[in-house]
């Protein structure tokens, strides 16, 4: 109880700053509080797959250098930014949805650097300007992914706990459960069907809404497998009851590019074109 206790409050806390940040700043401070955030993550990932403290120093910078390169309201780095974002959705798509579930069958391991930090490049960046693109679109498009990876996460716990009898992948993650997943799809159903009816949405949004939850299992699972591999129980300590950053936003990396491609990629191939 007292773990779930810590977990709550900073999971408050981390709402309410990210809420604030969302509908207070400005596009650029935005985008340059959500770098710092996501370089931290770069930290944590550079520990993880094993860089030495010079390795995860040079990889954290690297991180932030091309983040900084693709910052909105530059337009010295204009062209570089719209093929730069064009380019991480449509990779971290591809990589989610091509290579990490045959990547998580089979449990491959990074034992090479340079492949640990084109992965990490991959799994941090996308979802930093996925968040930037979503926020153009409305604040309320950023919030209710996040909502829907927290509700399904939050479900799959506690209907786990509750309910949990097979596992779901014992040689990666022996605490998920086939329960677990099926209480965390049952809430978001119920949670896209009454969105569909009160908003009049397509009912067709509620395999979109699924799909979210899948892919959230699926980024909570690659984490899993590379902190196994690693040995670590956690990412880092940072967030009292979650560890690290890479833990909270695990779920996030794998759901907030997919969305972004689905949302602004056809905008962004219409402006590359046009130039």
């Amino acid at each position: 109880m007292g773990m779930l206790k810590y977990r709550l409050i900073t999971a408050f806390l981390l709402a309410t700053v990210f809420v604030v940040a969302l509908y207070a700043l400005a596009d650029l401070p935005w985008a340059i509080a959500l770098l710092l955030f996501i370089s931290i993550g770069a930290w944590e990932w550079g520990g993880m797959v094993g860089f030495t403290q010079r390795g995860r120093i040079l990889f954290s910078t690297a991180i932030i250098l091309f983040g900084l390169m693709l910052l909105p309201g530059i337009a010295s780095f204009e062209l570089f930014r719209q093929w730069g974002t064009f380019f991480l959705i449509a990779s971290s798509s591809l990589f989610w949805l091509l290579l990490v579930p045959v990547w998580l069958a089979r449990c491959w391991r990074l034992d090479n650097h340079a492949l640990s930090a084109l992965t990490g490049v991959v799994l941090l960046l996308p979802p930093w300007i996925a968040l930037v693109e979503l926020r153009h679109v409305g604040p309320e498009a950023v919030l209710l992914v996040i909502l829907t990876v927290a509700l399904a996460d939050s479900a799959a716990y506690f209907s786990g706990k509750r309910f949990g009898r097979h596992k779901l992948a014992p040689n990666i993650s022996p605490g998920k459960t086939w329960e677990g997943l099926a209480g965390g799809m049952l809430t978001v159903s119920l949670f896209a069907t009454v969105l569909c009816l009160r908003l009049q949405w397509s009912p067709w949004l509620l395999v979109g809404f699924l799909a979210i939850v899948i892919l959230s299992v699926m980024g909570d699972l690659f984490e899993s497998l590379v902190k196994r591999q690693a040995g670590l129980k956690d990412s880092g300590c940072l967030l009292p009851g979650h560890g690290g950053v890479l833990d909270r936003i695990d779920g996030l990396t794998s759901t907030l590019p997919l969305v972004a491609c689905y949302i602004c990629l056809p905008f962004y191939i219409e402006k590359l074109l046009a130039t």
